[in-house]
């Protein structure tokens, strides 16, 4: 047999090795970025087009570098950080592995133009999926130009793995934020197909902080950062921590170590553990953290993307963090203090432990009859009837409906359970309420119990869902417009909801400068916080990695009916309790809410029994 190992040509090779490096186009942006920084550069103007696919293209005024460096490179493990591998526990720069370039230069067309100050001519060159094709003198300034085209050109499966331009986008400009953020003395210029989003200019850090996330004009930095400072013989650590009151479900936090982004869980943990007690377990307070320590004692080596570091001493670190998270908030009187000086105060009554004060509601007896005749009663209705027609307008099939009819997934009551629910029938028409949250009526084989939380919420939600598909969205034109302000990436994704918000009943104006007014919304938020809603909805199209308008109807249809559903504990009439029964069973799906929980349970009569026999 002849022999079947052989090595691979140099570009599968380098294709190969720039899968772990370049990942999607934010991958290369953030490589040249650091390449400009470790050059020297205070000056970087970075341009792409369309999310980074056809164009990125980042100059600077850093030394430039020699014809013969320039060609060097672009050769795998070439590079100027480091000579020996004790220089791995010294680093200063962020770039050392030697494989950014390579990399990119496998799976893309890309052209440098670099010069020195001490040349008269710079180096031009031009290099296609790791061919060189052309290397010759240039007129140019004292710098580094690297334009990368076509990305992924002759790798068309991981083009095809690229998400939607606005999720591309979001990855690009959270690469270009923890550049940013960590080299305040840097100014940035920032292109998004010829338009200039962002113009930074050499600041303190929270100054660039707010420049950056201050577009916002819910966020005012300096009213609610906390600086934090700390040095020991181990680390120094300093930047900002958020106020707990600002906490919120997409907060926004970074971490760096000697001038370089990571992402450290351990020490997040940290921070959430000096927040305890004061902010809702659902949401995260905002922190800008840095760290200064001894290159020796971390390890930057361990994937070639350099954002997972291992430090020598984590618990120590680890401590002394949150003491200085902890000390920052009680400095600024954020966590209570015990005031030993109370003595003679006036004495305020302890709070209620009653739960949920509940207005009085009006009631009336619907039998009586004012001409005395006190045995008259309302004739009953034909439930049976009733249900049957329901059914029948709705084209329901009890013994078998699909579990793919919404985008959530709904899921099937069992064939007894619909039988004890439907062809039972309801035998009264009255109604009982159990702890403001909970429906009671008698069927024949039972006790139905139903959720009135849920209940609405699966109303609201089929009734928003067929607004969105009609265009038929109700809308109330608010007196005062509402003003949201967006940074340049939320807007990003506002853009793929405006339309079919509207269709849902919202108007929306589009202004300058990211900023939309709201002049109507639908129907049924009136009593609605609408900026919060909608910052909701954009949070919630951020943090999935599909295309948000794949499902973005049915998740808008769900975020507005759990704005607008009834809450738990609100007190029902008999005719609302009646009203919401109806206009459940008329729904497509009355088992369950559109998010897969159950809307209603039966207890039959032979359970109710057995419990009396015991």
């Amino acid at each position: 047999m002849s022999d079947i190992i052989h090595l691979l040509p140099d570009s599968v090779a380098n294709q190969i090795a720039a899968g772990e490096v370049i990942q999607r186009p934010s991958s290369a942006l953030k490589e040249l970025i650091e390449n400009s920084i470790d050059a020297g550069a205070d000056t970087i103007s970075i341009q792409i087009k369309h999310a980074g696919r056809t164009l990125i293209q980042v100059v600077d005024n850093g030394k430039g570098m020699s014809e013969t460096d320039a060609r060097m490179a672009f050769e795998r493990h070439a590079t100027s950080k480091i000579s020996e591998i004790n220089d791995l526990y010294s680093l200063h720069s962020l770039g050392f592995r030697g494989e950014a370039l390579a990399s990119i230069a496998a799976v893309a067309q890309v052209e440098l133009k670099t010069r020195r100050t001490e040349d008269e001519l710079g180096t031009l060159i031009r290099i296609a999926g790791s061919r060189v094709l052309e290397q010759e003198p240039v007129q140019c300034d004292v710098g580094t130009t690297v334009t990368v085209k076509n990305l992924f050109f002759n790798v068309p499966a991981r083009r095809r793995f690229l998400k939607s331009d606005n999720v591309e986008k979001n990855h690009l400009l959270y690469e270009f934020y923890n550049i940013a953020l960590v080299h305040p003395q840097v100014s940035f210029l920032f292109y998004d197909e010829e338009e200039l989003i962002y113009n930074l200019s050499p600041s303190n850090i929270k100054l660039r902080i707010e420049n950056i996330f201050g577009k916002n004009l819910r966020k005012r930095w300096e009213q609610q950062l906390l600086p934090i400072e700390s040095t020991t013989n181990l680390v120094k650590i300093y930047g900002y921590v958020g106020k707990p009151e600002y906490a919120q479900k997409s907060a926004n936090q970074y971490f760096f170590v000697n001038g370089r982004y990571m992402r450290h869980p351990y020490f997040h943990k940290a921070v959430l553990t000096a927040y305890e007690q004061m902010i809702h377990e659902n949401e995260s307070p905002n922190y800008f953290i840095y760290f200064e320590i001894d290159p020796k004692n971390i390890d930057v080596n361990i994937h070639p993307s350099k954002t997972e570091i291992k430090f020598e001493n984590e618990q120590a670190i680890w401590s002394i963090l949150l003491a200085t998270i902890k000390e920052a908030l009680g400095k600024f009187n954020i966590v209570p203090s015990i005031d030993f000086n109370s003595e003679g105060d006036v004495k305020l009554p302890p709070k209620s432990s009653m739960g949920n004060v509940v207005p009085p509601q009006p009631s009336f007896n619907p039998y009586f009859n004012p001409f005395g005749d006190t045995t008259y009663q309302r004739a009953p209705l034909n439930w049976e009837e009733l249900y049957k027609r329901f059914e029948k307008s709705n084209g329901m099939t009890i013994e078998k409906q699909s579990t793919d009819e919404t985008l959530f997934g709904s899921k099937e009551y069992s064939s007894d359970e619909k039988e004890k629910i439907f062809d039972n029938n309801l035998l009264a028409t009255s109604y009982f309420q159990l702890k403001n949250r909970y429906v009671l009526t008698g069927i024949k084989s039972g006790l139905l119990i139903i959720d009135q939380h849920r209940a609405h919420l699966r109303i609201l939600f089929e009734t928003f869902l067929n607004q969105m598909e009609l265009q038929k969205g109700f809308s109330q034109q608010l007196l005062f417009p509402e003003s949201l302000k967006l940074t340049v990436n939320d807007a990003l994704f506002f853009e793929t909801i405006i339309e079919p918000l509207k269709k849902a009943g919202f108007i929306i104006e589009n202004k300058e400068n990211y900023t939309y007014e709201i002049k109507g919304i639908p129907a049924s938020l009136e009593s609605v916080n609408i900026i919060e809603l909608l910052r909701d909805l954009i949070e919630k199209s951020k943090t999935t990695e599909e295309d948000p308008s794949l499902h973005i109807k049915e998740t808008i249809a769900l975020t507005l009916s759990k704005a607008a559903s009834l809450k738990v504990g609100q007190a029902l009439t008999a005719e609302e309790m009646s009203a919401l029964i109806d206009q459940l069973f008329a729904c497509k799906d009355p088992y369950y809410t559109p998010d897969g929980k159950k809307i209603m349970i039966v207890i039959s009569e032979e359970e109710i029994e057995k419990r009396f026999q015991k």
